[in-house]
């Protein structure tokens, strides 16, 4: 699906390749495939940055901690956290959610959408309340309670962990008309998306997201939005694509990823994002 088109937007010289994981660079198995390693390890060895931007928690990027070279680093949570995966997983960067701000937000969204339940992504793990469902609260260290509980502030004397994201689930609803709900029902509290072709929902501080993590992180290299080429598939990604100077949407998309990416390329069973960096090394 890419064309001789879809190139003559790519920069003269790329500097560097952001790409989602789920739905993107990992097939439906979540495995990464030798024709994508390798296309990754040829990127980075003719001098191209790539950078995994993932709304994954620091905690599931084993899956490709692997298959970093040079640089390591990873966007997690949707822009809430900046990892470094070369020695372990060491956090650089959070842009936490605060504690007065997920609660108000946890209140509106209970009023608005009767059914809903969350989970808390922090620094330091995943907490959910009794209801929220399999496989989604599978975390041997979580703490159980509702979500009131486990975002009450910190007694005095004591910090709080710092929260990346809240989750919100619902058995019902159809997930866009969530969102949509959901979204509207926070205002400007906060920042909302979805990556799941379920209704899960994920809630970050406001003016965080994958683009704006990027930007800062390109930003502190020198990067501008058009040295960038971009991958994603579903709603998370819709910012950062339209932030990349050339952006892809994969051929198993979401209609608004569609809309928002300059091309698109094949899915991600198919190879869809080392199809594009191969091409990108063919014309450098």
């Amino acid at each position: 699906m890419t064309s001789a088109q879809d190139l003559q937007r790519l920069p003269s010289v790329p500097r560097l390749i952001a790409t989602d994981l789920d739905g993107t660079l990992l097939r439906d198995d979540k495995s990464v495939s030798e024709r994508t390693v390798a296309a990754l390890a040829a990127a980075e060895a003719a001098g191209i940055e790539v950078f995994f931007v993932t709304g994954r928690p620091a905690r599931w990027m084993e899956v490709v901690s692997d298959h970093v070279h040079g640089h390591g680093l990873a966007i997690c949570a949707n822009g809430a956290a900046v990892v470094d995966l070369r020695d372990g997983i060491r956090l650089l960067r959070a842009r936490p959610l605060a504690r007065e701000d997920a609660l108000e937000v946890v209140r509106r969204l209970r009023e608005a959408v009767p059914g809903i339940t969350f989970g808390v992504e922090t620094t330091t793990g995943f907490h959910h309340e009794p209801t929220y469902p399999p496989p989604f609260s599978f975390d041997p260290g979580a703490t159980v309670a509702v979500a009131e509980k486990l975002l009450a502030p910190a007694t005095p004397g004591e910090s709080a962990v710092p929260v990346l994201k809240i989750l919100a689930h619902h058995d019902a609803l159809d997930p866009d008309a969530f969102l949509a709900r959901a979204r509207a029902a926070a205002g400007s509290i906060a920042s909302l998306t979805r990556s799941s072709p379920t209704a899960l929902l994920e809630i970050s501080a406001a003016g965080v997201s994958k683009a704006s993590t990027l930007e800062l992180c390109c930003a502190e290299r020198g990067i501008a939005a058009a040295e960038v080429v971009a991958f994603g598939d579903m709603p998370n990604d819709v910012e950062m694509l339209s932030w990349a100077g050339t952006s892809y949407a994969m051929g198993n998309a979401h209609p608004e990823v569609i809309a928002a990416a300059s091309g698109r390329t094949v899915a991600n069973n198919e190879d869809g994002v080392a199809v594009v960096i191969e091409r990108i090394l063919r014309r450098l």
